[in-house]
Parts: C-alpha cells; sequence; structure tokens
C-alpha cells in the first residue's frame, strides 16, 4: 500500500522577503524561515537591527541578507522588487499602531497607522506579486494581521480599520493571484508580548482585561507564531488561500 504522505515543510532553495524584520514579530518570522532552509531577506528602515538579526541566523546555519528598504517609499519599494530576482515567499509584517479613542484620533495618526498597516503591505504584496508573475514562479504571500481584524477592540478604532482592511485586501489578492499560482492568507495574533507591546503589559489593569479574553491564560509570544508562518510558507499548506489563521488563543471564540 502507497501511504499519502505529508508536503514538506522545508523551503530549501527558496528565497523569503520579511518586512519589519529587525525585532519582534517579524524578526520570529525571519528565523522561523531561516529554520526550514529558505534564504531569508530581512528587511527594515535602518540597518543595525536587521543587520544583528541575520548574523544571529548565520550564526545558527541560516541564510540571511539584509536589504534596507522603507516600506513606505513606494518609489524604493518598486526599485527593490525591480533589482530582485523573485521571491517565493513574502512576509509583510511592519506594521504600527497608535492606540486612542476614536475622537482623540488626528488625520496624522490615521495616515500612519493606514499608511503603514495597509497602503504599504499592498504595495509591497504588489511589488513581489509581479516580478512572481514576470517569471513564472508560484508562491507564497503571508499578511500579518491580527485578532483585531476579525473583531473591534477599544481604542483600536485605526488598528482595526487597518487589519480589517488587510483581510479584504488578502482574501481579493488571493482572488487575483490565483491563476499564477501564488497564494495570499493571513496571520492573525492576539496579544504577542514584543518590545514594542511589553511596556503595555506593565499596566496591571490592562493585563487583566486581556488575560480575561485569552482562554489559554497567558500573553502570547513569538515562537507562538512561528509554526503558523512555516505551515503558510511552505507546500504543507498548498491548498489555503484567502483565509486567515487565527492564532489567538480562544479571544475570538468567545
Amino acid at each position: 500500500m502507497n501511504l499519502p504522505r505529508t508536503p514538506s515543510f522545508r523551503l530549501d532553495g527558496r528565497r523569503a522577503l520579511v518586512t519589519g524584520a529587525g525585532r519582534g514579530i517579524g524578526l520570529a518570522c525571519a528565523a522561523a524561515l531561516a529554520e526550514i532552509g529558505a534564504e531569508v531577506t530581512l528587511a527594515a528602515r535602518t540597518a543595525g537591527e536587521i543587520k544583528a538579526a541575520a548574523d544571529a541566523i548565520r550564526a545558527t546555519g541560516g541564510d540571511a541578507e539584509v536589504a534596507v528598504l522603507d516600506v513606505a517609499d513606494f518609489a524604493a519599494v518598486e526599485a527593490f522588487f525591480a533589482a530582485q530576482p523573485a521571491f517565493d515567499v513574502l512576509v509583510n509584517s511592519a506594521g504600527i499602531n497608535r492606540p486612542k479613542p476614536m475622537w482623540e484620533a488626528s488625520e496624522l495618526d490615521y495616515d500612519a497607522v493606514l499608511g503603514l498597516n495597509l497602503k504599504s503591505a499592498f504595495f509591497v504584496a504588489q511589488g513581489c506579486a509581479k516580478r512572481m508573475i514576470a517569471e513564472g514562479s508560484k508562491g507564497s504571500l503571508i499578511h500579518m494581521s491580527s485578532q483585531m481584524g476579525h473583531v473591534g477592540g477599544p481604542n483600536r478604532a485605526l488598528y482595526c480599520a487597518s487589519k480589517w482592511g488587510l483581510e479584504g485586501m488578502s482574501k481579493s489578492f488571493a482572488l487575483d493571484l490565483a491563476p499564477h499560482g501564488i497564494r495570499s492568507n493571513t496571520i492573525a495574533p492576539t496579544f504577542i508580548e514584543t518590545p514594542l507591546t511589553k511596556p503595555m503589559f506593565e499596566d496591571a489593569a490592562f493585563k487583566a482585561s486581556v488575560l480575561a479574553k485569552i482562554k489559554l491564560g497567558r500573553i502570547g509570544q513569538v515562537e507562538d507564531l512561528m509554526g503558523a508562518i512555516q505551515f503558510l510558507a511552505s507546500d504543507a499548506s498548498a491548498f489555503m488561500t484567502g483565509t486567515s489563521l487565527v492564532v489567538d488563543a480562544g479571544w475570538t471564540a468567545d
């Protein structure tokens, strides 16, 4: 009897790009992809953090390069992809949050959050996909969304708008790109402890309010997302597109 075999989680010989890769979730995504054999390019606006991250990945036997790239500079994004062979995997991880009540949000806040979380994600994905189509290569686009792309949250009007938009955008990408063998999905985490969010949890009342909704009873760690990244990047998820992998410890189940 010939038993079915699990599609490979390996990415040997494939190129992956991770934006916002210098720390936190982006760094974890880059490390996860390097672990399964991808040639990872870490992209961010400043060289220091991504150089240190790439050095750490190489020290563990991984393959990593750096690209100083401001994803909000669309001319630079276009030039970057024009100068590169096609990537097989994109992780759109650059993002920002400015939590405040909706009546306090300014136009500058709106432009900052929607500009990076949604507009930049669109044009990075577009640049990556155009290069893939031009070279006839297949692959996986992964966009770092949030549970706040599926529910609302107090003081999160701008963030929710950006992540709900990202969810819809990814679904449309999936439909446009399916004929080219390019998949588009999101990962939607709950609160994850990172250098940016850790100070928030020093507020005991805020931490308690978060833990009251996280059914598994703990704040997420970046390691909790690494398996999801490996899955969506690899052939193990070859039949998944246009959907969201919600990694929220039960938040949205209630």
